[in-house]
């Protein structure tokens, strides 16, 4: 008896239990008008599944095939066949795609259903007479689908002011009827502007034939053509083929044929109502949503085919709205996509492949035993370098040096080589200098500044590099030091006030430091060590040099001497002005533009410079500053295009330059289309150490208001543009 009674519980808790699961899962019902394969119910279906993929909610689908066949007949077997696959079955929501399933349903709710709710998503009219017929309007919710028709109409007109004659496609099926009062009322706004034919009853062949020739003015607004004046029924393939082969402008409602021939519009995301209706059955389904209601989708997207837009010589951009563009050309790396993933492929093996070949180049000088023991530099090289340079050996003795060292030791350079630094100062140089360059000369340090004082009491202050040097071959070692006058920078210092003079340096480090401080301090030395290599192993070779020899030295010394005019032009783009001079604003924005020019192009951006014509383009200030001023500016709005092209909100990045005469000055205005700066912002961009920039220093513009008011005496504003951001700039001509 126990045991019975102890069975008896264990089947209630398990019955209890099994309710309570079933209670958290529900059921729905989807009823789709058409067959599947057929892409706009797809496409909402597809909308409604996402939302509801990894929830507990069991959807089971039921297709009508209305569009293959409907016939009242067809409709009575399908009630009879739903009502005997149904009668086992009790959902908790009845979601009906598209007019014929939400009618189907109403009219034959009581005969196929309980008490379940209703749902409907994409009928264009809604009657709140025809629920209360059935008595279920308590019962009944849904997403209208509103098509732009009258703003679509107004939007051709628009893009084509000379417009002539307007065709309007739309069947005559029931969705036909739906949206022909629509319709109706956009010709009735517009009819007196152009001539319109309205197409209800025609054929694909007929319409393709029609259209089959480009005739200039007219265009195409394309609602719906499923079923013809026979009543057949195409298939979207055999639409989208019409469509593409139009020789006149072709505008649809929605993106189902976006990207199959239509030129484009204000368009109805399909799938997006799927989404907005897989919401609300999550509202109604958790009780969230208060029920009944009829809510209107009215999400749109403008969008346009680019091929579409340019055959028919049409411009968006008058639209004054914000528009997507499909079927884009490809740039540059999605065209050659394979080639570059090759080339990343590839690079370490090519990084070998190089090092190999330098390998054998180095044995290959090796075996020739071309090497001496003495280091002779190229005169043309070491004279061509304006810094003093000289070569010593591990025992301090002089090996060569260039014409530079031999004007700072101020004495001709020896015909002997041999004798040490030491030597020359005894000659020629103070006591005082000897003790300068004493450090130097013992070889204790590897690098530090050195003050001179001449005869007149004049100080000259030289930044001294020293390289140490191995060559194996020989066993020999030693030293190349490079004296670098950098006088007329620490005057340049001193002359200026400390905070702005620290403001200026940190600018620039931010801007260029890095790359100037690879080239200047790691590659001179390895260049001239390099050229001196190469030379030695040349003119050290036993016997007579070889014309071929010779040549391949000579051609490592243009590109040694290539490399170095290069190192030399960045030394003077960061080297602060010390006076001002009168020049060209255009050539200035023409040599700033030249230093990123590379980067600017590899990040797909547009720079325009538009001068405008009798534009007087000469002042008096500091080029250097104002270029390293444009700089900071057209890199900021680089950085703002990049982070919107990363979001897809824009295409393509567009810098504008506007260079004209403005009261007398000279205005510079630079326009991107980036995002612009949040207007919170706008009043701070110009303080120290302000910035929106997650590793900014807040530097750029302050130091871009200092240059520009205090030393150019000009002035300098920021604003926002419909795009992105506005820097103008001010300056008064020379006299």
């Amino acid at each position: 008896m126990r045991f019975k009674v102890f069975l008896f519980l264990i089947s209630l808790i398990l019955l209890s239990n099994t309710n309570l699961f079933a209670n958290n899962n529900k059921n729905v019902l989807i009823i789709n008008s058409y067959h599947r394969g057929f892409q706009w119910s797809d496409d909402v279906l597809n909308g409604i599944e996402s939302v509801l993929y990894n929830t507990k909610i069991t959807s089971t689908v039921l297709y009508m095939d209305s569009k293959r066949i409907a016939s009242p007949t067809y409709y009575k077997e399908l009630k009879d066949l739903y009502k005997l696959q149904l009668s086992k079955s009790k959902y908790d929501l009845v979601i009906a795609i598209d007019k014929f399933a939400y009618e189907f349903t109403i009219q034959n709710y009581k005969e196929l259903f309980t008490d379940e709710l209703v749902y409907f998503v994409g009928i264009e009219q809604f009657s709140q007479d025809e629920v209360k017929k059935y008595n279920i309007q308590d019962k009944v919710s849904g997403l209208l689908e509103k098509r732009a028709i009258s703003d679509i109409v107004k939007m051709i007109y628009k893009l084509m002011p000379e417009l002539k004659k307007l065709y309007i496609i739309n069947d005559k099926s029931e969705n036909g009827d739906d949206s022909d009062p629509f319709i109706q009322s956009a010709i009735n706004d517009l009819k007196n502007k152009f001539e319109i034919q309205y197409i209800r009853s025609s054929t694909l062949d007929k319409l393709k034939e029609r259209f089959s020739s480009h005739i200039p003015n007219e265009a195409v607004f394309f609602i719906r053509f499923y079923n013809d004046k026979d009543g057949h029924l195409y298939k979207n393939s055999e639409i989208a083929e019409m469509i593409k082969l139009s020789k006149i402008p072709v505008f649809t409602t929605d993106t189902l044929f976006i990207e199959k021939g239509s030129t484009g519009g204000k368009l109805v995301p399909i799938k997006k109502l799927g989404i907005k209706s897989g919401e609300d059955i999550l509202g109604i389904l958790d009780t969230s949503l208060v029920i009944p209601f009829i809510k209107v989708a009215e999400d749109f997207e403008y969008k346009f085919d680019y091929e579409k837009i340019k055959e028919f010589d049409l411009h968006p951009d008058i639209l004054n709205i914000d528009y997507k563009y499909v079927n884009t050309p490809l740039g540059f790396l999605d065209k050659h996509r394979q080639f570059v993933d090759f080339v990343f492929l590839m690079s370490p093996f090519l990084l070998f492949l190089i090092l190999g070949l330098i390998h054998n180049l180095y044995l290959r000088i090796k075996s020739a035993k071309l090497l001496k023991q003495r280091m002779q530099f190229d005169k043309v090289l070491l004279d061509s370098i304006k810094a003093p340079i000289v070569w010593q050996d591990e025992k301090g003795r002089v090996v060569d040096s260039n014409a530079k060292f031999c004007d700072f030791m101020d004495l001709p350079c020896p015909e002997v080589k041999g004798k040490t630094l030491k030597d020359y100062i005894k000659k020629d140089k103070s006591v005082t200098i000897s003790k300068t360059l004493e450090p130097f000369i013992n070889n204790a340090i590897e690098e530090n500044q050195m003050i001179i004082k001449d005869g007149e009491d004049k100080e000259y202050t030289y930044l001294i590099d020293q390289t140490n040097y191995t060559e194996n071959i020989f066993k020999t070692k030693g030293t190349v030091t490079v004296f670098t006058d950098i006088t007329k920078e620490k005057q340049a210092i001193k002359e200026k006030r400390k905070h702005q003079e620290f403001v200026i340096q940190q600018s620039k480090l931010a801007e260029i430091g890095e790359v100037f401080s690879s080239i200047a301090h790691q590659w001179k030395s390895p260049l001239v060590e390099i050229a001196t290599i190469a030379q030695e192993k040349l003119y050290n070779e036993d016997g007579e040099i070889q014309e071929e020899d010779d040549k391949f030295v000579n051609d490592i010394m243009f590109q040694v001497k290539y490399m170095t005019e290069t190192i030399n032009s960045f030394q003077k783009f960061i080297m602060p002005s010390t006076q001002k001079i009168v020049f060209d604003i255009n050539e200035s924005v023409e040599e700033m533009l030249e230093i990123i020019r590379h980067n600017i192009k590899y990040n797909y951006i547009d720079v325009n410079v538009n001068v405008k014509a009798n534009t007087n383009l000469m002042i008096l200030g500091y080029k250097n500053e104002l270029m390293q001023t444009l700089l900071n500016i057209v890199n900021n709005a680089k950085e703002s295009i990049i982070k919107e092209k990363s979001k897809d909100k824009i295409t393509q990045g567009i810098i504008k330059i506007n260079i004209k005469n403005v009261n007398n000055k000279v205005q510079i205005d630079i326009v991107d289309n980036g995002g612009g700066i949040p207007q919170k912002y706008i009043n701070q961009i110009f303080e120290p150490y302000f910035t929106t920039k997650k590793d900014g220093h807040g530097i750029g513009l302050y130091m871009a208001r200092l240059i520009i008011e205090d030393k150019i005496g000009g002035t300098i504003n920021a604003s926002n543009t419909k795009d992105g951001a506005k820097f103008t700039i001010q300056l008064e001509l020379t006299k």
